[in-house]
């Protein structure tokens, strides 16, 4: 006999009470009542056969145009939004509807699973959520976790930074996102007696007493791999891992420090410091499709458990197909290409020989360009020969510039040019305006019109920029280095 999903009636005289959401886990199947987020946005919730008599459940109101407002900025608030499934019932029959439902869960065929979503609710303006999840926009929709007055600029400016600075950089963005910047961020630390310098990564994180502190997250020569990472002896299989592919490749309790929760967890390599980075496994969010293929549960579980997963046939966003092995990486969050890093499995000689004899031979191109690693789509274009634009680069003093590259296969190097080379009939070269910055700045050379300006010259600075530095000018020191 068919399941049946049973919606019980209200009574006449409950018509009018209050509704509550419940929610169903895709990942766990599991059915529970919703009592409200958390302020780090993970989803309170309670299972009905744990429920009190005096336990508040989430209210909402039964009108179309107000609940779905409600519900819209409920969902935007929530982390991980898309590993649940919600319906809103009466208050009046909640237990008992949600005791219903994970019957309905635990018995139903896939076809009959498909009928609930005739029943979920979803936020204003969006049909489908969880067909929106692909790669193609890992982060774009990532909230801002917190703001630029969060900051404490007092300790930034102790590193040589300010705001201005980091948004000339490209950096802020990702900071407030939550994420580590993308680059490489050029500090000073003053102590008094000693001055140091040195290249990190940036990140801003929420203490015990809510307050954002800034994180340096500098580099590492090689990760540590000998000793314990959180409570997990590492394998030779995961060193292995690690070091060559970036992601260990399996889920692995660590246990917290603070609290000795034991959290089953993904662990990955920062490529640009070697720092080791663990991800909650509850938080992995894997996509429905990934340039054109659709997954199926088996290969979402592959990519849930952390493993890598090739995948054939994908279409780029100029149409071409290619195939590449996909991992989830705990440092970014997400489902990352891994190109050139063993991508498909273990195949027969024939196999191999095929392959060779239809797939390119060349060496690969690098993941990061002078401290800056390029993002999937980026490197998809990058490794295939065409020219990409990149920004958020530093010259030798700290001061940001912008450029195309393109990997050569024949020579194994990368061009760089401030100008795109296919705009231009002959190779290009900087203008006049960024080869006076990067001479002076990174070559150690001399303009005259600036020489005794003691302050690093911006992008396109040829003259003194202010007062100050025209009277610095105007004294006569011993010129240094190589006249332009």
């Amino acid at each position: 006999m068919e399941n049946e999903l049973i919606t019980p009636q209200e009574p006449n005289e409950l018509k009018s009470a209050t509704d509550t959401l419940l929610v169903l886990n895709i990942h766990t199947n599991q059915v529970e009542m919703v009592k409200g987020i958390d302020q780090d946005g993970n989803l309170q919730k309670v299972p009905p056969h744990e429920k009190k008599d005096n336990e508040q459940l989430i209210r909402v109101d039964k009108h179309g145009d107000i609940f779905s407002n409600f519900f819209s900025n409920f969902y935007r608030q929530l982390k991980n939004p898309t590993h649940f499934n919600f319906f809103k019932v009466s208050e009046y029959d909640a237990v008992n509807t949600a005791k219903d439902l994970q019957k309905y869960v635990d018995q139903a065929s896939p076809e009959e699973r498909e009928k609930l979503k005739d029943y979920e609710v979803l936020p204003k303006n969006n049909n489908n959520p969880q067909n929106q999840n692909t790669m193609d926009n890992n982060t774009d929709n990532q909230e801002y976790r917190f703001q630029p007055e969060q900051i404490d600029w007092k300790t930034m400016e102790k590193f040589g930074l300010n705001q201005e600075k980091l948004e000339k950089m490209n950096a802020m963005d990702s900071l407030l996102r939550g994420f580590k910047t993308n680059t490489l961020i050029p500090i000073t630390i003053n102590l008094g007696t000693a001055v140091s310098k040195m290249d990190v990564r940036l990140s801003l994180q929420t203490g015990d007493t809510g307050q954002v502190a800034v994180h340096l997250h500098g580099i590492r020569k090689e990760p540590s791999l000998n000793n314990k990472f959180l409570g997990h002896q590492f394998s030779d299989e995961d060193k292995k891992n690690l070091r060559e592919t970036g992601n260990m490749g399996r889920v692995v309790d660590l246990v917290n420090p603070k609290t000795d929760e034991i959290i089953p967890s993904v662990i990955s390599r920062d490529r640009l410091t070697n720092e080791l980075v663990a991800y909650r496994a509850e938080y992995m969010k894997i996509p429905d499709e990934i340039k054109g293929i659709r997954l199926d549960e088996h290969q979402k579980q592959t990519l849930l458990e952390g493993a890598p997963l090739y995948l054939e046939g994908m279409t780029s966003k100029k149409g071409e197909l290619f195939d590449a092995t996909v991992q989830f990486n705990a440092d970014k969050r997400y489902v990352e290409f891994l190109f050139g890093n063993n991508q498909a499995p273990k195949q027969s000689q024939q196999d191999h020989h095929n392959q060779r004899e239809t797939q390119p031979t060349d060496q690969e191109a690098p993941r990061v360009f002078r401290g800056k690693e390029l993002d999937d789509s980026q490197y998809e274009k990058f490794n295939a020969g065409q020219t990409v634009y990149i920004d958020g680069l530093q010259d030798a003093k700290g001061k940001a510039y912008q450029g195309y590259i393109t990997f050569n296969k024949e020579t194994s190097k990368t061009d760089f040019s401030f100008n795109h080379p296919n705009k231009l009939k002959k190779k290009a070269k900087p203008t006049e305006d960024h080869k006076t910055q990067t001479a002076v700045n990174s070559q150690g050379k001399i303009n005259e019109a600036t020489k005794n300006v003691k302050e690093p010259l911006e992008s396109k600075q040829q003259q003194p920029a202010n007062q100050e530095q025209e009277d610095q000018q105007k004294k006569v020191r011993k010129p240094r280095g190589q006249k332009l």
